[in-house]
């Protein structure tokens, strides 16, 4: 984090910092048997970038910027879809973790949840985190005097939003053509089907993480559908990056295990077009994810997070 600009280091750290007490606060609301609240605490709380929530609060507080609202009221309606989001990133990697799925035992730079809880209780933390995030989406935040008028329509786009991007048309249709791609005389991915597999893997979440800020903000459904253009291009850059990253970082610095993909021959972008050209494709996506939001003059941080995105080690 050392390379980032001042004023973009600081916004990041404020927000995550604000992101990971509000994850705290609502999982000790939930009703949760103790080894199964201490396996969800485990994985939620392992760090990790917050890319997803600080991509909800960046686009809720540009689209108040561009309405001329307060953006401390922004952040608060924003808040529980971020932390949402983030509940359901880390379900996903606890599953995908898993021996049946990429059988990994590292994570966030520690042991992965079945290796700490075992199969059965990780599965089941999976479980919950996803449908406490729904379940987070449908409560809050809650309508109180000021309010806007419209808050139970802006709640239900977002879950909608949220919803799609996180299951079979989106994050979970996504690694079912992983694991598909996978099995024993299976066909391997063309360069076609490995950015479709990606863009439902990786870039969905991200896509309705920023669209969903921006609803929740209420933003014109033209902004809306410009962030949300923004986010599905860096989700692209994102994976770009992370294959990058898989061939040229280290397990100390990744937190997790690197060169898995390599070693256990995955589809991945350098593998197709090698290092250099798969930056140049990471870069030229920024530069797409730029271009839809100066369409629609909205700034803020969302280009100094795209830029952040192609420059990270880690």
């Amino acid at each position: 984090m050392s390379t980032l600009p001042a004023g973009l280091d600081r916004w990041l750290s404020e927000r995550r910092d604000q992101v990971d007490a509000a994850l705290q606060a609502w999982l000790r609301r939930a009703d949760t048997p103790g080894p199964l609240a201490r396996a969800m605490e485990y994985s939620v709380t392992a760090g990790g970038k917050r890319l997803r929530p600080l991509l909800v609060l960046a686009a809720a507080d540009a689209a108040a910027e561009s309405l001329g609202a307060k953006p401390e009221a922004a952040m608060h309606l924003a808040m529980p879809a971020a932390c949402a989001v983030e509940l359901i990133h880390t379900y996903s990697l606890v599953h995908d973790d898993l021996p049946a799925m990429d059988d990994d035992t590292m994570r966030r730079g520690r042991p992965t949840a079945h290796v700490v809880f075992g199969e059965g209780m990780a599965i089941l933390s999976g479980d919950a985190l996803l449908t406490e995030a729904f379940r987070l989406l449908a409560r809050e935040p809650e309508a109180a005097p000021g309010a806007p008028p419209d808050l139970a329509a802006r709640k239900l786009e977002t879950i909608r939003t949220i919803a799609e991007a996180a299951g079979a048309a989106g994050m979970v249709g996504g690694q079912a053509i992983d694991l598909d791609a996978a099995a024993p005389g299976a066909p391997p991915l063309d360069v076609a089907g490995l950015r479709q597999m990606h863009a439902r893997k990786t870039g969905a979440l991200i896509a309705g993480s920023a669209a969903a800020g921006a609803i929740m903000a209420g933003a014109p459904s033209a902004v809306v559908e410009a962030i949300g253009t923004y986010g599905r291009h860096l989700g692209l850059a994102f994976q770009i990056v992370d294959d990058v990253l898989d061939v040229e970082g280290a397990t100390a610095d990744l937190g997790k295990t690197a060169g898995k993909d390599a070693a256990a021959g995955k589809p991945t972008y350098p593998a197709f077009h090698g290092v250099a050209d798969s930056k140049r494709l990471a870069r030229e996506s920024v530069d797409r994810a730029l271009a839809s939001l100066a369409g629609v003059n909205i700034d803020g941080q969302l280009p100094a997070i795209a830029r952040w995105v192609i420059s990270r080690t880690h």
